[in-house]
């Protein structure tokens, strides 16, 4: 099946990359479509069956608009969303303190308390755009909140829209591969949100995040993560 799927994504992958030319190209087919159908008196005959050429008109429309929005509407809508960070991220992103800081010792009569958990960042990156029509920017961390516990969290965030896109961790640093792991569906275009990554998750397997269009399997943009 493996061999079947690559053909299937590389056949999307180059139907979205060169969407203009096929969008060009269907525009001159119907255009020869017509001139034939004209010149065969197509036209005549659907003047006098107007039942049957008013059911065909319909279910072309009934396809092709609602394909039209899904594949066009995502160039000009925008969406944004600002989650919160919860305490653990932010702390994960706060400078250390001074070294010059007075630390309160206890009583050596005290007894010793367990160190609290500290949140920290494991890795970062910077987001990028796969070409110049799909920009990508901001900041991907992936914070250990909680002793193993770990999520993915977008900053500054900005990404061209599109459809069906979802956000990913992936092994490969520049593209998406066949171990990528998905997180969701792209909340928003802009802003600052989060995804919890599965337990048992080890974010040592993963070398980027990236935002991915599951319907046409092309790279929006890619964040490379560097551990700190």
């Amino acid at each position: 099946m493996e061999p079947l799927a690559d053909l299937q994504r590389e056949f999307f992958d180059g139907l979205y990359t060169y969407r203009i030319a096929v969008a060009v190209g269907s525009i001159l087919v119907a255009v020869v479509v017509l001139v034939i159908a004209w010149q065969r008196g197509w036209f005549a005959a659907a003047k006098r069956n107007p039942g049957r050429s008013s059911a065909l008109l319909a279910v072309v429309l009934a396809v092709g608009l609602p394909l039209t929005w899904y594949l066009a509407s995502p160039i000009w809508i925008r969406t944004e969303l600002i989650e919160p960070e919860s305490a653990a991220d932010a702390v994960a992103v706060m400078s250390p303190a001074p070294s010059s800081t007075v630390l309160a010792v206890p009583p050596a009569s005290a007894e010793p308390q367990p160190t609290p958990f500290a949140a920290r960042t494991i890795s970062r990156g910077k987001f990028r755009g796969t070409d110049d029509f799909h920009f990508g920017e901001g900041t991907a961390r992936i914070v250990e909140t909680a002793p193993g516990t770990y999520t993915l969290r977008l900053t500054n965030f900005s990404v061209r829209n599109g459809p069906d896109l979802y956000v990913y961790l992936s092994p490969d640093a520049e593209a998406y591969d066949e171990g990528a792991l998905e997180l969701g569906k792209l909340k928003a275009t802009d802003g600052a949100f989060g995804y919890d990554l599965p337990p048992g998750t080890d974010p040592s397997d993963f070398a980027s995040a990236i935002v991915w269009c599951k319907q046409f399997s092309h790279l929006f943009a890619v964040a490379p993560l560097s551990t700190i």
